[in-house]
């Protein structure tokens, strides 16, 4: 397990083991089609595998359209960073996925959400203190993810906030990231090396 992650985190798998399941293969142990997907990878914007790209690896033509998917929602969407970097460590808090907090916990403060607020959604409490459009997103994509749908207040206030297509653009971006800490999850998918944000302890019983 990282060292920054705490003695009683959510285990990524949500077993006793921390076993990685699914590691990266040693390139001359690829395929001809992991090696072109790898390739693709590490020559785009992320310039590395890491992540959800490990276990992703397995299936290279699904890694390559996932993988453009994330582009578009992270390198091409319309959300200010402060909101997406909310977002997505809001749907990593409610999966439990220690390498998306990991690496977006200290994206979203640097993008100018409160410390703070951050700090609360680790703990599993009402993130505090923040903005009227945050508030929002984090409205939003918790119902999201706990209620696969949202109500008609929370659309609203969503469409107030983002418009149709901004809305549009959050509820894909919950779902992608869902996705990915889903398949980490699954594959046990340790969170970033040397991270010196903590990781998510288990929600309070």
């Amino acid at each position: 397990m990282n060292p920054s992650t705490p003695p009683h985190a959510t285990p990524q798998g949500f077993g006793p083991s921390t076993t990685e399941r699914l590691p990266l293969p040693a390139r001359d142990a690829m395929s001809e089609a992991q090696r072109a997907a790898a390739d693709a990878i590490v020559n785009g914007p992320r310039k590395a595998i890491f992540g959800p790209f490990v276990p992703l690896l397995q299936t290279p033509a699904l890694m390559e359209r996932i993988g453009k998917t994330g582009e578009a929602l992270r390198f091409d969407g319309t959300l200010p960073d402060r909101i997406r970097e909310l977002a997505i460590c809001a749907v990593a808090r409610e999966t439990g996925n220690q390498f998306e907090w990991q690496t977006h916990a200290p994206l979203a403060i640097q993008a100018g959400v409160a410390a703070q607020a951050i700090e609360a959604l680790a703990a599993g409490r009402r993130p505090q203190p923040l903005a009227p459009d945050e508030e929002c997103v984090v409205d939003f994509v918790t119902e999201l993810v706990r209620r696969h749908g949202v109500s008609d207040a929370t659309y609203a206030a969503s469409v107030a906030c983002f418009g149709p297509p901004g809305t549009v653009e959050l509820t894909a971006l919950a779902g992608y990231f869902a996705m990915v800490c889903w398949i980490m999850n699954v594959a046990r998918t340790p969170g970033p090396a040397g991270s010196a944000t903590p990781g998510l302890a288990a929600f309070p019983a």
